[in-house]
C-alpha cells in the first residue's frame, strides 16, 4: 500500500509538471492546432464540408444515420436519426431552427439561439476569424482529458458564447469542445483523426447533449463541394395553410395605428444596461440607467431616475426634471408652429410592412411562442430595392436580414432578430455601423389589449468620423407598464388619473 502512495504521488507530481511546462499563451496554441490541422492557409481556404455517418446513442444502443454540413459564412445543419425517430437542427444565416419526430420544427431564440448562432459560426471558421468577429480567447488552464495532458482555450463572442476548447498538449490537436445550448451545454470528444482533402478530421466523436451520450463514426468526409443554401432552410411541413404575407403586414400596420393611441396612457420604467466583453473573456456589465417614460400630447417623455443601480440625488434629480420641462416646453413650440414632421417623427411613422419592402421574405412558418400561435417568416436584403433613392431607415432595413413573429391573432409583432449583412453609413461618413452587427426586440402582451416592448438586445461595431471604433452591447429592459392618463406639470410627470 505504502508503495502504491508513493507510486500514485510521482505520477501526480510527473502530470502536473507535464502541464505547467505545456502552458502555453493562447495565440501559439491556436497556432500550434492550425499546423496539426493541416496549417492555417488550408483551414483558412475551406469553404464547405460535408461529414456522413453513423450515430449510436450509448445508453440504449439505438442507431441510424448522422449527417452534418456547413458551409461559409455561417451556414450549418445537423440531423440523424435513431430507430426511426428523427432530429435535425439548422443555421440559414438569418435563424436557428430545430425539428424532431415529438415536437415537430421550432424556431430556437433567446439563449438558446444565440449560442446555436456561435456554434454555427464556429463550425465554419473554427477560432480563425475571432478577431474580425469581435470574440476574444483567453487561456482556460490545463486539465486532463480522456488520460492526456490538454492546454484549452475559451473563445467568447460579443453575445457572451463561451466555446471550450481542448488541444493536445503532444501533438496540439483538438480533443474535445464543450458548446453551449442555453441551459445544456453540448461536450465533443475527438479521436481517430484521418487525413480528407488535406485537412486532418477525427473520424470518431463521443457526444454528450445533456444527460444523452452518443458515439458517431464518421465514414466519409467531403471538402469543398458546393451546398445549395436550400440544405439549411426550414424543411417544408404540410398543414394549416399560412396567411398571405402581405395581408398580414397591411393588418399588422392597421393595428399599429390603434395600438400608437393606447400607447399614450401607459407609463413604464425602462432600464439600459451596458456590457463590454473584457480581456478575460467574460461579458461585464459596465453600466445601467434607468427612467421612467410616458407620453405627452403623442411625444415620449423620459425622465432619468436611477443611474447605475443607485437613484439620483437630490441635485441630479432636480437637474434631470429641468430637462423634462424643456423638452415639454419644445414639444408645445412645435405644436404651436405646427412644424413639419422632423427625422424622428418621419421614422416613427416607418411601418413594419414599409419598411420589409426593402426585404425578401422566405420561409414562413407556424409555431407556438410564448404560449400563443405565431406566424414567423425570415427576410433578407431585397437585392432589386432602390437603396440610393430610400429614406434613411429604409436604406438600413435595405442591407438587414433576420426573422420576424408575428402573433396570428392579435396580428402584433412580437420578436424581431436581425444582423447588418453589410456596412451601413449614416449621415455620409458620420457613423459606419459593422456588417454582423445584431439586434433582437421582442414585446409582452399587457392587460389583453397591447403588446408593449419587453426587451431589446444590441450588439453593434461602429466607427465614428475617424475616431477609433466602438462596440454596443447593451440590454434594455422595459416593464411596471401601468395604464394612467397623465399630463407633464411643472417639472415632472404627474399620474392624475387612475383607472
Amino acid at each position: 500500500m505504502k508503495y502504491i502512495s508513493i507510486l500514485s504521488i510521482i505520477i501526480s507530481i510527473f502530470i502536473a509538471s507535464a502541464l505547467n511546462g505545456a502552458a502555453q499563451s493562447p495565440s501559439k496554441i491556436l497556432k500550434q492546432a492550425g499546423k496539426s490541422l493541416g496549417g492555417e492557409r488550408v483551414l483558412q481556404n475551406l469553404k464547405s464540408s460535408r461529414k456522413t455517418g453513423r450515430i449510436t446513442r450509448l445508453t440504449d444502443g439505438a442507431s441510424g444515420k448522422f449527417q452534418m454540413q456547413a458551409a461559409e459564412p455561417n451556414f450549418y445543419n445537423a440531423k440523424f436519426d435513431l430507430n426511426g425517430f428523427e432530429t435535425e437542427t439548422g443555421y440559414n444565416g438569418k435563424s436557428g431552427w430545430m425539428r424532431d419526430s415529438r415536437d415537430g420544427l421550432r424556431t430556437l431564440t433567446g439563449e438558446t439561439g444565440n449560442d446555436f448562432q456561435a456554434e454555427a459560426i464556429y463550425r465554419n471558421s473554427l477560432w480563425l476569424d475571432y478577431k474580425k468577429q469581435k470574440a476574444k480567447i483567453v487561456s482556460g488552464g490545463q486539465a486532463i482529458i480522456n488520460g492526456k495532458p490538454t492546454n484549452s482555450i475559451i473563445l467568447t463572442t460579443p453575445k457572451g458564447t463561451a466555446i471550450k476548447m481542448y488541444f493536445d498538449v503532444a501533438n496540439g490537436l483538438l480533443i474535445r469542445e464543450e458548446i453551449p445550448a442555453g441551459e445544456l451545454t453540448k461536450t465533443f470528444d475527438y479521436s481517430d483523426y484521418r487525413f480528407a482533402s488535406g485537412i486532418r478530421e477525427p473520424f470518431t466523436i463521443k457526444a454528450k447533449i445533456g444527460a444523452d451520450a452518443y458515439e458517431i463514426k464518421l465514414n466519409k468526409i467531403i471538402h469543398n463541394q458546393q451546398i445549395a443554401t436550400s440544405n439549411f432552410d426550414f424543411p417544408k411541413i404540410s398543414g394549416k395553410p399560412l396567411p398571405d404575407i402581405p395581408t398580414l403586414l397591411k393588418q399588422v400596420q392597421a393595428n399599429g395605428d390603434k395600438i400608437e393611441d393606447i400607447l399614450e396612457n401607459y407609463s413604464y420604467t425602462q432600464k439600459i444596461i451596458s456590457r463590454e466583453l473584457g480581456k478575460d473573456g467574460i461579458l461585464h456589465e459596465t453600466g445601467s440607467a434607468t427612467n421612467q417614460l410616458s407620453f405627452y400630447k403623442g411625444y415620449r417623455i423620459s425622465r432619468l431616475i436611477e443611474k447605475n443601480g443607485r437613484p439620483l440625488s437630490p441635485a441630479e434629480q432636480a437637474d434631470e426634471d429641468k430637462n423634462v420641462q424643456k423638452r415639454v416646453a419644445e414639444i408645445e413650440k412645435k405644436i404651436a408652429k405646427q412644424e413639419a414632421k422632423t427625422s424622428g417623427d418621419e421614422a416613427k411613422r416607418i411601418s413594419i410592412a414599409e419598411t420589409l419592402r426593402a426585404s425578401n421574405l422566405i420561409n414562413p412558418r407556424r409555431e407556438r411562442f410564448r404560449g400563443r400561435d405565431v406566424i414567423v417568416f425570415d427576410f433578407e436584403p431585397n437585392p432589386n430595392f432602390d437603396l440610393k433613392n430610400a429614406k434613411s431607415l429604409l436604406k438600413f432595413f435595405g442591407k438587414v436580414g433576420g426573422a420576424i413573429w408575428i402573433d396570428e391573432q392579435d396580428k402584433q409583432v412580437i420578436r424581431i432578430e436581425s444582423s447588418l449583412f453589410d456596412n451601413f453609413k449614416y449621415g455620409g461618413v458620420l457613423v459606419n455601423v459593422k456588417k454582423g452587427s445584431s439586434f433582437m426586440f421582442e414585446q409582452e402582451r399587457v392587460n389583453d389589449e397591447i403588446w408593449l416592448p419587453s426587451l431589446i438586445e444590441i450588439n453593434a461595431a461602429a466607427k465614428v468620423l475617424l475616431f477609433k471604433g466602438v462596440n454596443f452591447n447593451q440590454i434594455i429592459k422595459s416593464d411596471n407598464y401601468q395604464k394612467f392618463t397623465t399630463e407633464v406639470k411643472s417639472s415632472k410627470i404627474d399620474e392624475v388619473k387612475q383607472p
